[in-house]
């Protein structure tokens, strides 16, 4: 049977949409590489296929209004696999009907020396990552502009919430607070800071799949108040009744951790954007939907909520 939202990705963005979107009851398709999903709910239809194939975008998006493309490689991957991936699905889904809606991030942007990042900032990142998501959303927006399909584009910035894991606000930071270590903070942790609450994210990338005025337009998704990386921490610490130890992730640290450690080494590219004040504005949004962001404690206490209960699940 036909889903009327089709959500592409299991990730922690792609879990956030299906959770607004069954918040309004709607009928849900969610797809995967492997047909299976770390949060499965009631009336949402989890289905396999490989989104590089074109025929299979066809497939699994037959009477879809809105397509959530939440789907990414793997990090280390996005120069060389996400253009093709965002080529098949575009290519699938030409001359549908159904409008997509890109889940995006502030790489293309790249360092503009702490002013603040709107929707109208050029893209000048210098970084491979920063490039191919430049690169990403130029051709979606081509692809709306030439009535091949609607297309709308969210953004976030570094995001936290449930089954965050990887972010630069995700495990190395919720975690080491909760059992009492330290936790590993990029760059300055005394500069201001926009974060995303994922259910935030994926709440906006619904708003924006339902309206008319978003097709062919950029949006940044609301973010509350920016804090320094510092106050983030403390205020995880509050809710877990602990305290705050941190291990700034310096250039010189870092570059000496990147030789040992993988994820630490992809991260030099960002390190501008905790070497300086990080700005986002989502005035954009909030004007044009009336949406606002999740106040910060409320959403951090939420975070660390999850993160107690999953840490309980893996030790008990």
């Amino acid at each position: 049977m036909a889903a009327a939202h089709v959500v592409f990705g299991s990730g922690p963005l792609g879990l956030a949409v299906v959770r607004a979107l069954q918040a309004r009851g709607e009928a849900v398709r969610q797809v995967t590489r492997g047909g299976v999903a770390p949060e499965v709910w009631s009336g949402v239809e989890v289905v396999a296929a490989d989104l590089r194939s074109p025929a299979a975008v066809r497939d699994v998006t037959v009477g879809a209004r809105v397509v959530y493309q939440c789907a990414q490689p793997a990090y280390h991957r996005w120069v060389v696999e996400f253009p093709p991936l965002l080529e098949s699905i575009l290519t699938g889904l030409r001359g549908s009907g159904a409008r997509l809606v890109l889940g995006d991030n502030l790489y293309a942007y790249g360092d503009h020396q702490g002013r603040l990042l709107t929707e109208q900032t050029p893209p000048v990142a210098a970084g491979g990552k920063g490039r191919t998501r430049a690169a990403l959303a130029t051709r979606a927006l081509a692809a709306h502009a030439a009535g091949d399909l609607e297309v709308c584009i969210g953004r976030g910035s570094d995001f936290f919430g449930p089954f965050v894991r990887d972010s630069l606000v995700g495990e190395r930071v919720f975690e080491p607070i909760l059992k009492g270590g330290r936790a590993d903070i990029l760059g300055n942790p005394d500069l201001p800071h926009s974060y995303t609450y994922i259910d935030d994210f994926g709440a906006a990338l619904v708003t924006l799949g339902a309206a008319p005025e978003a097709a062919g337009e950029v949006f940044h998704v609301p973010c509350p108040p920016p804090l320094t990386p510092r106050q983030f921490c403390e205020q995880i610490a509050a809710c877990a009744g602990g305290s705050v130890r941190l291990r700034p992730l310096r250039p010189t640290l870092l570059r000496l951790l990147g030789l040992f450690v993988t994820p630490l080494r992809e991260l030099r590219e960002l390190q501008y954007s905790f070497e300086q004040p990080y700005l986002v504005d989502s005035s954009k949004f909030t004007a044009a939907f009336g949406r606002s962001a999740t106040p910060l404690g409320e959403a951090i206490a939420r975070t660390t909520a999850w993160y107690q209960r999953r840490l309980a699940e893996t030790t008990g």
